[in-house]
């Protein structure tokens, strides 16, 4: 026979499950079948008749209530707001957090600053007058230390094997990381990329002017290539601005330092140039190899080069070699002499 259960019964049974008492307990407690209580609740849920809500949740409720109020309050006294800068909220943060009276979770959600970076601020002292800052300034002058010992070689790992022989203990990272602040910089890290750079500060003087008003105030320079003979010969030149004349030339086999450098040789015991004089060539390693830049600096000579992949800024020399090829070389087939009476030439010419 089936059972006819009052309201009242099934109010009172909601009310105990909203209570957080489990379906199989108020089966086992008030005898009533669980597909009926599962029926009242799913009937309870279509028609809205559903109102109350759990003690769980009504706790959750209440306790998020007390927080806002808690941070309300905590905003209308601080003298301070969440847009205001992280310095200045840390300060306020930890004058709440000494004094008592709020949880740091409270006094975090109320100013907007994550808890990790209020406790860093507070546990590991990153302020000025803590503890963790004075260890940190120390570690500081150890490091400098060591590094001007090493004349600016040692890196992060070497120092902190130096300390650690000094009985400093610390690790590679905490030493890089000071090493950074205090822009100390090995010279072994970059220092071809930091030499080039300081190499190319004031590279460019000549700057596409290539007007001068007397001779030997600017010589331009540059390398071409003639294949001859199945063989690839070097052709370097030195040309005076004033009057857009080679003063100078070598054939080699070779790209060498060697060969610009005993062309410009050439030119400068024939012309015995005054100081001040500026000799202009693109960026080939022959011409900024430190042999050659040497041989200028001793002979009071001032380099300039072109800019990268910018063939215009020596326009002049690459124009000759343009007008050479087209006028002289292309036009032209060279073979090699045989002839007794031809010694000392390379070759003779004939025309196509």
């Amino acid at each position: 026979m089936k059972s006819i259960y009052s309201v009242q019964q099934k109010q009172a049974v909601l009310k105990r499950y909203h209570s957080e008492m489990s379906v199989m307990e108020l089966v086992t407690e008030m005898g009533i079948p669980r597909s009926t209580i599962y029926a009242w609740l799913k009937k309870g849920k279509e028609t809205g008749e559903e109102h109350s809500i759990s003690r769980k949740a009504y706790n959750q409720l209440m306790e998020h209530a007390r927080r806002l109020e808690e941070m309300l309050s905590i905003l209308k006294t601080c003298g301070c707001a969440p847009h205001d800068p992280l310095s200045e909220k840390l300060k306020v943060l930890e004058r709440l957090y000494m004094t008592g009276g709020h949880s740091v979770r409270v006094i975090c959600e109320a100013l907007d600053v994550p808890r990790g970076t209020f406790y860093n601020h507070i546990f590991r002292n990153k302020r000025e007058e803590s503890s963790y800052e004075k260890r940190r300034e120390e570690m500081r002058g150890h490091i400098r230390k060591v590094f001007e010992d090493s004349n600016q070689i040692f890196g992060a790992a070497k120092i902190v094997a130096v300390l650690r022989g000094q009985g400093i203990n610390t690790t590679i990272e905490t030493v890089r990381q000071l090493m950074r602040e205090m822009g100390l910089v090995s010279v072994r890290k970059g220092a071809k990329k930091q030499y080039e750079d300081e190499s190319r500060k004031t590279r460019n003087i000549v700057k596409r002017n290539f007007q001068v008003d007397r001779p030997n105030a600017v010589w331009v320079s540059d390398v071409t290539f003639f294949r001859f003979n199945d063989l690839y010969y070097c052709v370097c030149v030195i040309l005076d601005l004033y009057a857009r004349k080679i003063i100078s030339h070598h054939v080699g086999t070779n790209n060498s330092t060697q060969l610009v450098k005993s062309t410009f040789r050439e030119a400068y015991e024939s012309r015995k140039p005054e100081k001040g004089l500026i000799f202009h060539s693109d960026q080939g390693s022959n011409y900024r190899s430190r042999a050659f830049r040497a041989f200028l600096t001793e002979r009071g000579v001032t380099q300039s080069f072109s800019n990268p992949g910018s063939p215009y800024d020596n326009s002049v020399a690459e124009s000759f070699f343009s007008s050479m090829k087209s006028e002289e070389l292309y036009r032209y087939v060279y073979f090699a002499c045989t002839s007794p009476l031809a010694r000392g030439f390379r070759s003779t010419v004939s025309e196509k």
